[in-house]
């Protein structure tokens, strides 16, 4: 991908990760630490539950190595800004999913790195010579912590240009994921068919497991209905932006980009339908009273 690799996607992620942290505030992690047994549960799901269910499908399925290795990358994203989004949606927790994807994706710095080269270790053999847990770390810590403490200090500094500004930002993230998806798309174009048809499978399935594993347990666990919502979104809409820069920056793109290309197209239409779901619930039982 020459000049889109090395200079367009680092820098669409980078702003993508600002405008996470232009949504928040000091207020947001205060609050996890005074209110933490829901932010530790589905932090839980998504930073050691995923990457597990992850492992033990790729375990089962016979694949390639590295497409396995892709399914790898997008279990150990974050989840991604659009989760908040469809939790609001979903009449779910908001301020909780808010501070699950800007959490997470501060600790990615620490378990995407781990997880990667462990994984590239199992699946194609040996500690790869070109990546080092140090190395990816540094890389995600310029293209995602960097940034998201950026615009979280722009928040606090100057709240009424973050303020003005975040509506703008947002819609801009959006788009700069639809074009980062449909370049990675394109550029495996001549056998999308053939890649979907590998990795479509394995990463619904992964999708579906976690967010219905992550609803009933929190539904069970949480604080309440309003919390295992925003959890089980957190687990299933994943960072896709990151995991195809990781697949690209570190791997070249090829087929471990795949799994992050066909994730994150079925991750909305898995999540649309569980919140049009919830909504209907939610409106059947209010019509009862």
């Amino acid at each position: 991908m020459g000049i889109v690799t090395d200079i367009v996607l680092p820098i669409g992620l980078a702003f993508i990760m600002f405008s996470l942290g232009l949504g928040l505030t000091i207020a947001d992690f205060i609050r996890v630490a005074k209110t933490p047994r829901d932010f530790i549960i589905g932090a839980v799901f998504q930073i050691l539950l995923l990457p597990t269910i992850a492992f033990l499908l790729i375990a089962l399925w016979a694949l390639p190595p590295e497409i396995s290795l892709g399914v790898m990358i997008i279990a150990a994203a974050p989840g991604g800004v659009t989760s908040n989004i469809l939790t609001s949606f979903a009449r779910g927790d908001v301020a909780l999913s808010i501070s699950l994807t800007a959490v997470v994706s501060l600790l990615s710095v620490i378990t995407i790195p781990l997880i990667v080269v462990l994984s590239y270790n199992h699946l194609i053999g040996g500690e790869p010579s070109f990546i080092s847990v140090t190395g990816t770390a540094l890389s995600v810590f310029v293209i995602v912590t960097i940034p998201v403490i950026l615009g979280l200090l722009t928040r606090h500094f100057a709240n009424k240009f973050a303020t003005r500004f975040e509506p703008l930002s947002k819609a801009a993230s959006s788009v700069l994921f639809v074009l980062i998806l449909a370049g990675a798309i394109y550029q495996e174009r001549s056998n999308i068919f053939e890649y979907f048809a590998e990795a479509g499978l394995i990463t619904l399935t992964l999708n579906v497991i976690m967010m219905g594993l992550a609803f009933l347990f929190a539904k069970r666990f949480a604080s309440g209905q309003r919390q295992a919502i925003a959890i089980s979104i957190e687990c299933g809409l994943q960072n896709g932006t990151l995991a195809i820069a990781i697949s690209s920056l570190l791997f070249g793109g090829g087929l471990t980009i795949i799994p992050a290309a066909t994730y994150s197209l079925i991750m909305f239409a898995t999540a649309l339908i569980f919140t049009v779901y919830l909504r209907s619930r939610t409106s059947l039982s209010l019509r009862k009273f």
